[in-house]
């Protein structure tokens, strides 16, 4: 059990530290460097390099935005085996939906709780 969180640890913090140097080293905006990180769990999910990557890292690998990517294109694929072409517009979307509805209504509780207020 130990190990399976150093793996998670080591994964999750190396993607990172590789944001961290984007941002420090170029001149890349965060934004940017956020699609990036989606785009590329897309690609490596897409030729199916990400799913070993998860099975190995767990959470170190499918909390960050790439395995936001990797969920989109598993998804896609699912919906095409299934759907056909139609598929390609609504198997990310499917198959995100949970974690996105989660987001929104856990952001919507804490906006609840809390007030925001200027920085001084």
């Amino acid at each position: 059990m130990l190990l399976d969180y150093l793996k998670a640890f080591v994964t999750g913090g190396a993607l990172c530290l590789i944001g961290q140097v984007l941002i420090d080293k170029t001149k890349l905006t965060p934004a940017r460097i956020l699609v990036s990180y989606v785009i590329a769990g897309v690609v490596l999910g897409a030729v199916g390099l990400y799913d070993p990557l998860v099975e190995w890292a767990g959470a170190g690998a499918s909390v960050p935005l790439t395995g936001f990517g990797n969920v989109l294109a598993n998804g896609v694929k699912k919906a095409v085996s299934e759907s056909g072409i139609l598929g390609i517009f609504t198997g990310g979307l499917s198959a995100a939906a949970g974690g996105v509805c989660a987001a929104i209504v856990f952001g919507y509780i804490v906006s609840l709780l809390f007030q925001p207020r200027e920085k001084n």
